[in-house]
């Protein structure tokens, strides 16, 4: 019996690092993302195999179901204890699943080291196939805020946050006339965002009045009509995040003679950043030596 499950990757727009701690946050669930195909068989083994965008192999091992269901790997190889952690925590909320073996292929069709959401994508995918909460899984796992898991899981742009440690999504409509003017580049470096977290926990001070700021920015951008508008506020919150983390904003450090609004996305330092401006900028960023710049109508979902 063969099964397929499949999960948008994400891009927050606002609320990096702050929406771990309630702030209200913009997500965007991008057109790519990753599949995961289950087959049964007959051996009491996992085999599992992980397809990178070229469909290039990027992980390949084979493990014993009982290692799974006991979390007692005894391997070196940290991917897979990584994995028979969280399919130990998905056996744990599911036991009704591993009661045979499984051949398992997973395929991204984004480049893995582009930050859009290979873990998330993942416990997403599990978390359907054990038919279990995705979030909980994550927190179980991975930790984080959980807007890549409402990503994972919606099919339009999302405003997020978390009251009472439960997870709120809402569905917005965000298609303003301005997104021809909206690019993504590429930073050629992917940041880990669990460390990222802890520069976060220990630089951030005034937590209240930052994350109700970070709450009003993210209101007054989803409702922007204007690109001056929208420029202005990306500007404000770049500017709030770079005094909390105490460090220079993308733009200060990399692009200074840039003619438009640049936005860190996620964790700053790596991944994507957001572009804003009236001319085309994929030459700019090219000379600069960025060479993956994608227009939002290719990004976006």
């Amino acid at each position: 019996m063969k099964k397929c499950f499949y999960s948008n990757g994400k891009l927050l727009i606002t609320g990096e690092y702050a929406v771990l701690d309630g702030a209200k946050s913009f997500a965007l669930p991008t057109k790519t993302g990753q599949y995961l195909h289950v087959e049964t068989s007959e051996e009491e083994i996992l085999h599992w195999t992980s397809f990178d965008a070229d469909e290039s192999i990027w992980f390949e091992d084979t493990i014993a179901i009982a290692q799974i269901k006991n979390n007692n790997y005894i391997g070196d190889n940290a991917i897979t204890k990584k994995l028979v952690e969280i399919l130990h925590t998905a056996h744990t909320a599911n036991p009704e699943l591993l009661k045979q073996g499984y051949k398992v292929t997973t395929t991204l069709t984004f480049p893995r080291n582009w930050g859009l959401g290979t873990s998330s994508t993942l416990i997403n995918n599990i978390a359907q196939w054990f038919k279990i909460d995705a979030f909980q899984l994550l927190w179980d796992s991975f930790g984080g805020s959980g807007y890549d898991i409402a990503c994972a899981q919606n099919n339009t742009p999302i405003l997020y946050h978390i009251e009472d440690k439960k997870p709120i999504v809402k569905s917005i409509n965000f298609n303003p006339a301005f997104t021809g003017k909206l690019y993504f580049v590429y930073l050629n470096e992917k940041q880990n965002s669990r460390s990222a977290i802890e520069t976060y926990r220990q630089k951030a001070k005034n937590e209240g009045s930052f994350i109700a700021e970070i709450s009003s920015i993210t209101k007054a951008i989803i409702t922007a009509n204007n690109l001056n508008s929208f420029r202005e506020l990306l500007g404000q919150h770049e500017a709030l995040m770079s005094s909390v983390l105490d460090t220079p904003t993308v733009k200060e450090r990399l692009f200074p003679d840039f003619e438009g609004t640049l936005k860190s996305l996620g964790a700053w330092g790596g991944d994507f950043i957001m572009a804003v401006t009236e001319s085309n900028p994929i030459q700019y960023f090219k000379d600069k030596g960025y060479t993956t710049i994608v227009p939002y109508s290719e990004m976006i979902l």
